[in-house]
């Protein structure tokens, strides 16, 4: 089908507003089942292949020739890339995967390239554009576009309807982006303190909160504008990663939860994402015994993709992997055979495939050898065609480059979330009485930074510093030695000390730190700047939680230490004590004010 008989065939009915959800959904399903039957008779198998593939491209343009390209792909261009494979989405990173994130107007030109590439390919079918923007450290697009705190401060805070408004401003930021699918919401619940990988992901250890803010966010993503103003959310990690306590980035998370337990803690924000018409669920590639014996992740486990999610939860919207190039994957099958696993298991996208070649390959040769039926990958083609017609992706694929400024960034959402984040402090401990900092003389702020991480250009010492009219000292995710004496020295001309930490149970450099200061007897505030679980390994009088070490965040503290602001977040996890993680040390709900 041309793009102008997309477009016809759409119409005005399929760019209607999506607020009044229960009346319009019956209306644009029956559209969208039409139009995706109609397309996919015609298109041929290797065009419906191209659809399953969701691929990253390198360079900042469309036309931007680069080795990466050639590489992965054979072609030169982000542009061939669409073409040749004529795949159904692309992804943006801004780190060492594919450094294709500059600023809100480039993705905007590159997202419209993108898409006339696709529009002038052989399916003339526009893309599916994602992003992983959750906000905190998962953050793709910093400013000048609007940044967010994470989920868990979010959690923190307690409110829905900040929590839907956040996700509202992001949608509609991305949308103006070209981009029109998030891969949030987090779903996991963050049973486990040691967690890896999720952590302030995550909304909370408590499932009924985090399966509230997750209803929040979905329909602030999808529902909070026209369907051509509004994104894909996706839940994620399916079955719940919260619970592991290895990175499926490196190896294969084991969960051992019984099923029953599963049930209790893990699912119910799934269950909420699919009750609110979540676009899209995001698998886990982690192994649950209790759900499928074989051990296989759950992202190739048809017991799990097929058996649970599509025939007891019923849930028929597009199941997207995580990442194919994870060691969790990696390391137990060849690059070629997990799509064709994951179609097996029930998977309609596959998500950055390490051997793209081989892995399409993989695809059509399965097909053709009679394993995979063409009627399997028509259910998963037809899904994402349906995702596309629903949110607008048919009818708008392209978006105005000059309205970029006027959306992204703007004063009034900043100001929208940083009175979200203010919200979300919270003060843990202050048995010195010295909070707030009333009279805090000359200030040094020292502790973690991590500015050569690519991606993650974090320097929240120097953020708050200037904030609070102090002396910066950052320290690193691990200082050496002369590194903490340095900052024993900075803190004996300093009448308050306030030191962030990010991973004390990790790193023995920062702990010398937080240690090395209070021995001073200079007053010491400590600030655990991403999880709170730090002040489990380290006895200071003062401790307070941020979730989060982005600017919005550090704006929030600075008013919180001095006193501008009350510290309202309460925990949303247990904090245990870091000698006996089954000992609670600050409770879910505690939060001091003043």
């Amino acid at each position: 089908m041309s793009c102008a008989g997309l477009l016809a065939f759409t119409g005005v009915a399929a760019a209607g507003p999506a607020g009044a959800v229960s009346a319009m959904a019956p209306s644009v399903e029956a559209q969208a089942s039409a139009f995706g039957a109609q397309t996919l008779r015609g298109m041929t198998l290797e065009q419906k292949i191209g659809q399953l593939f969701v691929a990253t491209v390198f360079g900042k343009s469309a036309n931007e020739v680069n080795a990466d390209n050639r590489k992965m792909y054979g072609v030169d261009t982000p542009a061939q890339v669409v073409q040749r494979y004529q795949v159904g989405g692309v992804i943006y990173f801004n780190n060492s995967e594919a450094d294709n994130v500059e600023d809100p107007a480039q993705l905007a030109r590159f997202s419209n390239g993108l898409q006339r590439a696709a529009l002038s390919s052989g399916t003339h079918i526009p893309l599916i554009v994602s992003i992983d923007q959750e906000g905190g450290q998962t953050t793709r697009i910093s400013a000048p576009a609007t940044e967010y705190p994470s989920s868990m401060a979010v959690g923190a805070g307690r409110s829905t309807e900040d929590a839907r408004q956040l996700a509202a401003i992001n949608s509609r930021e991305l949308r103006a982006m070209g981009i029109n699918q998030d891969y949030a919401p987090v779903a996991d619940v963050n049973s486990n303190p040691l967690n890896p990988v999720i952590g302030s992901r995550s909304f909370s250890a408590d499932p009924a909160l985090a399966s509230s803010l997750v209803t929040a966010e979905v329909d602030g993503y999808q529902n909070a504008g026209r369907r051509t103003e509004t994104v894909s959310a996706a839940a994620k990690h399916f079955p719940g990663h919260g619970d592991a306590a290895e990175d499926s980035h490196t190896g294969l998370p084991v969960i051992n939860r019984t099923a029953d337990e599963w049930r209790q803690i893990d699912l119910p924000p799934f269950k909420a994402a699919m009750a609110a018409g979540v676009d899209s669920i995001m698998t886990a590639h982690i192994s649950v015994p209790s759900l499928d014996p074989s051990g296989n992740p759950a992202t190739l486990s048809k017991p799990i993709m097929t058996g649970l999610l599509r025939d007891e939860l019923a849930y028929d919207g597009v199941i997207v992997t995580d990442a194919l190039r994870m060691d969790a994957i990696r390391k137990l099958f060849p690059d070629a055979e997990v799509p064709v696993l994951a179609l097996e298991a029930g998977v309609d996208q596959m998500l950055l495939p390490p051997d793209f070649g081989a892995a399409v390959k993989g695809v059509q040769d399965a097909v053709r050898s009679g394993r995979l039926s063409e009627q399997r990958i028509d259910e998963s083609v037809l899904r994402i065609l349906k995702l596309k017609f629903k949110r607008g992706i048919l009818t708008r694929p392209l978006v105005d480059e000059r309205a970029v400024g006027k959306i992204v960034g703007t004063r009034e959402h900043r100001d929208a979330i940083a009175q979200i984040s203010g919200k979300t402090v919270t003060a843990l401990r202050n048995d010195a009485g010295l909070l707030p900092l009333k009279k805090p003389g000359k200030v040094l702020v020292a502790g973690w930074n991590y500015p050569e991480f690519p991606g993650y250009p974090a320097d929240p010492v120097t953020s708050l510093a200037k904030k609070m009219s102090g002396t910066a000292l950052p320290t690193g995710a691990n200082p050496t030695a002369a590194k903490v004496g340095e900052a024993v020295a900075a803190a004996k001309n300093a009448d308050t000390v306030v030191v962030l930490t990010n991973g004390l149970r990790t790193s023995a450099g920062q702990t010398s730190l937080v240690n090395s200061l209070l021995a001073t007897g200079k007053p010491v505030v400590a600030v655990s700047i991403q999880e709170p679980y730090d002040p489990g390994f380290a006895d200071v009088p003062s401790w307070v939680a941020t979730y989060d070490w982005r600017d919005v965040s550090m704006s929030s503290l600075a008013k919180v230490l001095t006193g501008k602001l009350s510290p309202l977040g309460k925990l949303p996890v247990d904090v245990p004590t870091g000698a006996d993680p089954t000992k609670v040390l600050f409770p879910f709900g505690h939060g001091l004010r003043w």
